[in-house]
């Protein structure tokens, strides 16, 4: 019954103290940045690979690296953006090793059940039209994107993250997103 309680403990905690106890060894504790960082950590991937046969494998590796590397973090409460730096260069390697295949296909984010054959055929033929266009954009561009629209950077993150300034990356999404909206124009 403590143990459970300790745990809660730990699941509520903030990262700065989380990570640090992972430091210290703790594998409590990165298995609770394991299931805080996962969804996130998954959906960039797939957004990045656009193939979910390696998306487990990515994070995956991922977290193996994370954990080997561990002490070189420099900020615990950074934790978050250390990780997602991690499985980002993980993805990028993945995509220079098998380039130019990308297919949104697999991405597993069907029209609700409740919507008509219609309206889920319209659904998929809206993802797959944006997986076509994410991967006609030049790497740096849909990292920038990616890091922006699906997980939710700020300009300076995305900078941090990409080792650019931040003019660099406000100019790399905006390029990005006159693309996109280019692109999609006739699923708006």
């Amino acid at each position: 019954m403590v143990r459970e309680g300790f745990r809660g403990e730990l699941e509520r905690a903030d990262d700065s103290i989380v990570a640090g106890r992972a430091m210290d060894g703790d594998v409590a504790a990165f298995a609770v940045l394991v299931r805080r960082y996962t969804p996130m950590m998954r959906a960039y991937t797939q957004r990045m690979l656009n193939a979910s046969a390696e998306v487990d494998d990515i994070v995956q590796e991922a977290f193996v690296t994370a954990w080997q590397r561990l002490p070189e973090i420099e900020e615990p409460a950074r934790v978050k953006s250390w990780l997602m730096r991690i499985v980002s260069r993980k993805a990028v390697d993945r995509i220079r090793a098998r380039r130019p295949v990308v297919d949104i296909d697999e991405i597993d984010q069907a029209a609700p059940e409740s919507a008509s054959p219609a309206r889920r055929a319209e659904t998929r033929a809206g993802i797959a039209a944006l997986g076509a266009v994410l991967g006609e954009l030049p790497d740096a561009q849909r990292e920038c994107w990616v890091l922006r629209e699906i997980g939710g950077y700020s300009y300076d993150e995305i900078a941090e993250e990409l080792g650019v300034p931040t003019a660099t990356a406000r100019g790399l999404l905006a390029r990005a997103r006159k693309y996109m909206i280019v692109r999609m124009e006739e699923w708006r």
